[in-house]
């Protein structure tokens, strides 16, 4: 699905921005990536918006109900998108883990051009969150694009952003977890982290740069260099989100394949029994899960 946006020509000032909330506790959690030279004068350039490709596999077993996770895009201003990945320890109190993240996500659509939202990351999980009245638990990343140039992400949890420059991924989001395989969670009980526990991150992008969004069956099926390779030889988002999820989805169902996930259990203590390294075995594989992938190019207007 490819979202253009069209938007007017306006001056570029050089931006001094933080994400902001009355009750977030810690400015400076807020990270900002500023990619340009200065330069004294400012020469007009185009607004910027997103086009944007969107492909969702749900895990095998999850097909009938489409998944648990949750997404959308918005065409407002520059450009808003969010994936929700509902966490589906759920199910073993007999919850449907995909009602939250999907309510979540219907909220956060509905809200985003609220005036108390403010077009900042913060508020519109915190408003969204709010209105959620669902049984269950979610991670969110939500980025918004200023026109001007600037992306606002807020995130919690382990689904991930990485944003692409000319081959090469020149900023990432880091996962959020209390401890391997336990991710930070937006949830309907209240011990549970908030907006305020998010990590917020302003970076500068540029016509041309690629966004790769997604939910952490994306992430932990798929290295660094296969994410750059196919959207370096799939310029069509649509195809480049494509071929991402399904490369995630093989990989996920491959159980010798070296997959980022694996690499990670073992070098957090997580293998295979003794008797099973004697034998010179190791703990391989993919994760099975639902992998959504958003891929959006900046373009000018």
């Amino acid at each position: 699905m490819a979202i253009p946006v069209t938007r007017m020509m306006v001056p570029h000032a050089r931006p001094s921005l933080r994400l902001s909330h009355p009750n977030l506790p810690n400015p400076s959690r807020v990270d900002f990536l500023c990619l340009c030279a200065p330069s004294e004068h400012q020469p007009l350039r185009p607004e910027l918006s997103l086009s944007v490709g969107i492909h969702a596999i749900p895990h095998p077993d999850k097909v009938e109900k489409g998944g648990e996770d949750a997404f959308f895009v918005s065409s407002y201003r520059g450009g808003v998108m969010a994936v929700a990945d509902g966490v589906s320890g759920w199910a073993e109190q007999d919850v449907d883990p995909s009602l939250f993240s999907k309510e979540l996500m219907a909220n956060a659509s509905r809200l985003v051009d609220d005036e108390e939202v403010r077009y900042d990351p913060g508020f519109l999980i915190d408003k969204a969150h709010t209105a959620t009245t669902s049984r269950g638990s979610a991670t969110i990343i939500l980025a918004m694009l200023e026109e001007v140039g600037i992306l606002k992400i807020g995130n919690v949890g382990d689904c991930g952003l990485k944003l692409l420059r000319q081959g090469q991924i020149i900023f990432a989001t880091t996962p959020q977890e209390h401890y391997f395989d336990c991710p930070y969670q937006l949830s309907s009980e209240g011990s549970a982290q908030t907006f305020l526990d998010a990590s917020f991150s302003i970076v500068e992008v540029q016509k041309g740069d690629v966004i790769v969004m997604g939910s952490d069956g994306l992430f932990d099926n798929v290295f660094d260099h296969e994410i750059v390779s196919i959207v370096t030889k799939h310029t069509d988002v649509a195809e480049s989100s494509r071929l991402l999820a399904e490369v995630a989805s093989s990989h996920s169902r491959d159980t010798d394949f070296e997959s980022p996930y694996a690499l990670e259990a073992r070098a957090k203590g997580f293998d295979v029994p003794l008797w099973k390294k004697v034998l010179g075995k190791k703990l391989t594989g993919g994760k099975l899960d639902d992998v959504t992938v958003i891929v959006a190019k900046v373009v000018s207007s």
